[in-house]
């Protein structure tokens, strides 16, 4: 692996992944607190997780990014058949409790090399090292809590999420974001091809990246796994 001034990294599924509990717990509290027209627990969970596709492909196509209130009013109109006055819910309220809820169920670090690996390149003297992801359900202002929880946030010098910029990734603009910002953390120049994104995802990841003209490593969902950095 050829060595890079900056590394980019994707966050699920790439340096982290889902506690399966707190997926149950939510579907729970969506059954239990916002089920008025008793739909059962399976078509909750089928309703959650249509929506979390569709608005993350939503945000891949358009680049641009659907908020975790806007799905959660998302969840609540088709449970109850669209019959709901939307502007009576507390979206304030509901992401309290769904951000309490992830901390009882955090999400685990992707693998036991992760943290070596992210350690390996903070060591570095000349590395930068950052978080860019897209955003659903869960916050980036919850997602950096996680991170500080899981010992992971020490490695990054900056994070950015879709939710708080208004861009998803494939989107060149969230790109040159991450690029701009790297560059403003160094004190030397920083050259396109010393930047190397790493994402699991072929066309928010890759393909991304490469449109921003910036080298890509896709991990995880092939056969490559994130100890290739420390070739």
């Amino acid at each position: 692996m050829s060595l890079y001034k900056h590394y980019s990294f994707d966050l699920w599924l790439t340096l982290i992944r889902s506690n399966p509990e707190y997926k149950k717990e939510r579907v729970n509290f969506f059954f239990q607190h916002y089920n008025f027209k008793k739909k059962s627990r399976e078509d909750v969970n089928h309703i959650i997780r249509q929506i979390d596709l569709m608005c993350n492909a939503i945000n891949e196509r358009t680049g641009k990014n659907i908020d975790a209130e806007e799905m959660y009013l998302m969840v609540i109109s088709l449970v109850n058949e669209n019959s709901i006055p939307l502007k009576e819910i507390n979206i304030e309220e509901i992401a309290f409790q769904l951000e309490a809820l992830l901390f009882n169920y955090l999400p685990f670090v992707y693998c036991t090399e992760t943290s070596g690996v992210l350690n390996h390149l903070k060591q570095k003297s000349n590395n930068s090292i950052s978080v860019l992801s897209n955003t659903g359900f869960i916050k980036g202002s919850t997602l950096r809590k996680v991170l500080a929880e899981l010992d992971l946030a020490c490695f990054f010098d900056f994070q950015i999420y879709s939710d708080e910029v208004g861009l998803s990734k494939p989107n060149k603009s969230l790109f040159e974001l991450m690029i701009k910002t790297a560059s403003v953390h160094r004190s030397d120049s920083l050259l396109l091809n010393d930047i190397l994104h790493v994402g699991d995802n072929p066309e928010a990841d890759i393909t991304g990246a490469k449109a921003a003209g910036i080298n890509s490593l896709l991990i995880n969902s092939n056969d490559v796994k994130i100890v290739e950095l420390m070739k």
